[in-house]
């Protein structure tokens, strides 16, 4: 290994005492690829094949807590025990490769596909009657909130007893953790919404009902993280005073991590904050060395991970699109190869990456989450 990547293959310990073998996260990938029950397919098996060698952490696709909530098509499932024999060997293939095998569990909200949840209801903090986009969603009762919390509850239990070494709570992206959070999306004028602190209760309900499975199973090694988006666009988002009053409820919890999701590790702030500084930098100040922070956005190469690695901004660095692009992108750096780390998906070596089906045909529109395409061509016209 080129001795200047040194810095990305130290050991780091947690606050429960488990050691991560170095600061290289796969963060979690929607891949479209799970069977229709939600349990591993060969198309998925195949994703997940090499993805977690020589990396610290594998966080595994946004995994479904309750019927209601399902946003993707193909989304794997923690609901009941139906699901353990497809969670343990998801487990088991990433632990296989050397890396600590990490849940993220997930619930849609309002972004679940009516298409996929049946005669279910698609579930809201609130409901604004005066918006047709709200029409037909339908908003959840004090006890339907204590429900949903078990079902994430639940599914820490079905990841311990599956095999993972910890789960991470999916609070990001406007999924229904996020809507609880924010005044966009919840004007709720109960003990569920209102002020800050009454919409921050349920993010912190879930992190409370998560750690007491932890407790019950007398796992005080299981790890438990927190992704969160610091910012969100129009009237009422989320503002980075928002999120720095959820740090700091976040770090005062039983948890191991917390995991921003940005597009852009060095993008500065919008609101709430000095816009002069990136978010990185404002959140890594915010916590002040309570927990480690997993950072992430649009980092593609070895000197990339260095480079926002040295910034002090984030403990770990973790990597969505380059490892779609390089199936052994830490293997790469590690041995010394990381000139070979591609940047671009070439549309005509479908069969080298291993991407699944949907996802593939997904990336080959130019989507911007996902990968950029080699060349300027139209690559929908090709074969998939």
């Amino acid at each position: 290994m080129n001795q200047k990547y040194m810095p990305l293959f130290q050991s780091y310990t947690l606050n429960n005492g488990v050691s991560i073998k170095n600061r290289l996260v796969v963060a979690p990938m929607t891949h479209y690829a799970s069977n229709p029950d939600g349990s591993l397919s060969h198309e998925e098996a195949q994703f997940l094949e090499g993805r977690a060698e020589d990396f610290g952490m594998f966080i595994a696709a946004a995994t479904l807590v309750s019927p209601e909530g399902k946003a993707f098509v193909g989304q794997p499932e923690a609901i009941g025990e139906e699901d353990l024999e497809s969670l343990k060997k998801v487990a088991q293939m990433i632990q296989a490769q050397g890396a600590k095998a990490i849940l993220q569990i997930h619930h849609g909200g309002r972004l679940a596909l009516k298409a996929l949840i049946g005669d279910a209801e698609i579930v809201v903090p609130s409901v604004n009657r005066d918006d047709k986009n709200d029409d037909g969603l339908h908003e959840l009762t004090a006890l339907e909130i204590e429900r949903i919390i078990q079902d994430f509850a639940n599914a820490t239990d079905l990841a311990i007893k599956a095999g993972f070494d910890g789960i991470e709570i999916h609070g990001a992206n406007n999924y229904l953790v996020q809507q609880f959070y924010s005044a966009k999306t919840n004007r709720r004028q109960d003990e569920w919404g209102g002020s800050l602190e009454k919409r921050m209760r349920f993010p912190l309900a879930i992190v409370d009902a998560v750690a007491k499975v932890k407790d019950q199973h007398q796992r005080n090694d299981f790890i438990i993280g927190y992704r969160f988006s610091p910012e969100e666009p129009g009237d009422n988002g989320l503002t980075m005073v928002e999120t720095f009053a959820l740090i700091d409820a976040l770090v005062e919890k039983p948890l191991q991590y917390l995991h921003i999701s940005l597009w852009d590790f060095f993008k500065n702030a919008r609101r709430g904050a000095d816009t002069n500084l990136t978010r990185m930098q404002l959140i890594h100040e915010r916590i002040a060395g309570k927990l480690p922070l997993i950072g992430i956005g649009n980092l593609f190469t070895a000197d990339d991970a260095l480079a926002a690695f040295e910034t002090g901004w984030a403990e770990f660095i973790a990597f969505g699109k380059t490892v779609m692009i390089n199936p052994d992108f830490a293997t790469k750096i590690l041995e010394g190869r990381e000139a070979e780390i591609e940047t671009v998906i070439d549309p005509l070596q479908k069969e080298k990456y291993r991407i699944p089906s949907d996802l593939w045909r997904q990336n080959l529109q130019g989507l911007s989450y996902l990968p950029p395409l080699k060349g300027d061509k139209n690559w929908q016209k090709v074969d998939v």
